[in-house]
């Protein structure tokens, strides 16, 4: 059972279930998620699904384009 004590600092400062978060060595020289992204966007990273979803983004591009200048 907790003490007194323990129990007025839970509730004045409340409970942290989380740990402190722990460095990874070595992760800087990887490719930021923001790089990625793009070339998923982009469809260059040679995934079908990338390839058809950035055919599909350029498509209604091309429509938006098509009706403004109309």
């Amino acid at each position: 059972m907790a003490t007194e004590q323990e129990v007025m600092y839970a509730i004045m400062n409340g409970i942290n279930f989380g740990g402190a978060k722990k460095k990874k060595e070595g992760d800087s020289d990887k490719v930021k998620t923001k790089a990625r992204m793009k070339s998923y966007h982009t469809g260059t990273h040679k995934s079908g699904a990338a390839k058809h979803k950035a055919e599909l983004q350029e498509r209604r591009k091309r429509r938006i384009a098509a009706k403004k200048r109309k």
